[in-house]
């Protein structure tokens, strides 16, 4: 079932379902490059999307990085025991050097 949806300050009225609303957005050129200005309801709330084409229509997903609780992507875990040969040496050994930024006596 539709249900017909008025547009403010217009007496056009269009054909909307609740769940697929239809909104219009604004294509712009950004330098050398095409761009769309996606209306605040479908903004992304990822750094990344994936574009491909279906037929005439251009799909844009977000790209979500799984994270764990403290927020670092868990890739980064992945590659945080690469490399077990590589000496961090003691981390509760004093610096070699004076800390550059304490009053001096």
């Amino acid at each position: 079932m539709t249900r017909r949806a008025t547009v403010r300050g217009s007496h056009k009225a269009r054909a909307a379902t609740p769940d697929r609303a239809l909104q219009r957005a604004r294509v712009f050129w950004s330098g050398r490059s095409q761009a769309v200005r996606l209306p605040k309801a479908f903004r992304f709330s990822t750094a990344e999307v994936t574009i491909r084409r279906e037929g005439r229509r251009v799909v844009i997903e977000p790209v979500e990085v799984p994270r764990d609780a403290m927020g670092w992507p868990q890739a980064f875990w992945s590659l945080a025991g690469s490399a077990p040969e590589f000496d961090l040496g003691d981390r509760r050994a004093p610096h070699e050097r004076d800390d550059a930024l304490a009053a001096r006596t």
